[in-house]
């Protein structure tokens, strides 16, 4: 955070504009009272699964909000700044499970408060997992530092390229909602030939029999025509 607050050129006044929004990876009392200190907004879940039990326990009126129930209680902890914390229920294997959020911005009601934290960024599910599945990370080892060192840039390299792909030629298809695995998997394997002349790709055959075949050849006009 001190990093971007550098690279950003954070001083106090902007900081009351930034908010931070974090899994309950981040979610300790220290960290909560370090951002309060250096004026930061935020939306964290707290990371102590028996407190938000002890404090579910306080709770009166419990409002449904899709598949979970939502409930707010007054900070049983004395910050430097108010905040607001929000409890959250639901049932998971049989089991009662309940999260707390801790937040210092202003919005209208509880539902809108686990919304705003729901579209958080969410990079170790969208990124991390898509790039794991789909580039198989995990099945790809090699002992060798200077090695291993390779594939991780060639799996950053894959991801760029894939992103832009999917940017640049899938958007507005049938095939927009794909993800890494699927790109990789259903399209990127569809058996085909590919032509080249003076150095430059001329012509992409592909198997025809392929369901994705003819919808892929006019995506894949698409991306070397903007290119």
């Amino acid at each position: 955070m001190l990093a971007t607050e550098s690279s950003l050129e954070l001083d106090e006044k902007k900081r009351e504009r930034v908010v931070w929004r974090t899994d309950g990876g981040a979610g300790s009392e220290e960290n909560i009272r370090w951002l309060l200190n250096r004026n930061y907004q935020f939306m964290m879940k707290g990371n102590s699964n028996r407190r938000a039990h002890l404090w579910a326990q306080q709770v009166t009126r419990w409002d449904p909000c899709g598949d979970v129930f939502l409930a707010e209680i007054p900070s049983p902890i004395k910050f430097n700044r108010p905040v607001r914390i929000f409890l959250k229920k639901r049932v998971k294997n049989e089991q009662i499970c309940v999260s707390y959020y801790i937040s210092t911005i202003k919005l209208p009601s509880k539902r809108h408060f686990i919304s705003y934290y729901d579209n958080r960024g969410a990079a170790e599910i969208e990124q991390f997992r898509n790039d794991k599945m789909g580039l198989h990370l995990a099945s790809r080892r090699k002992t060798l530092f200077l090695a291993q060192k390779s594939l991780i840039l060639l799996a950053d390299l894959a991801h760029n390229l894939i992103g832009h792909f999917h940017q640049q030629a899938l958007v507005d298809t049938r095939f927009e909602p794909f993800r890494q695995k699927r790109i990789v998997r259903d399209l990127l394997q569809i058996p085909g030939f590919l032509s080249f002349q003076n150095g430059s790709l001329s012509r992409i055959d592909l198997l025809s029999s392929h369901p994705y075949s003819r919808d892929l050849l006019i995506c894949l006009k698409s991306y070397l025509e903007a290119d």
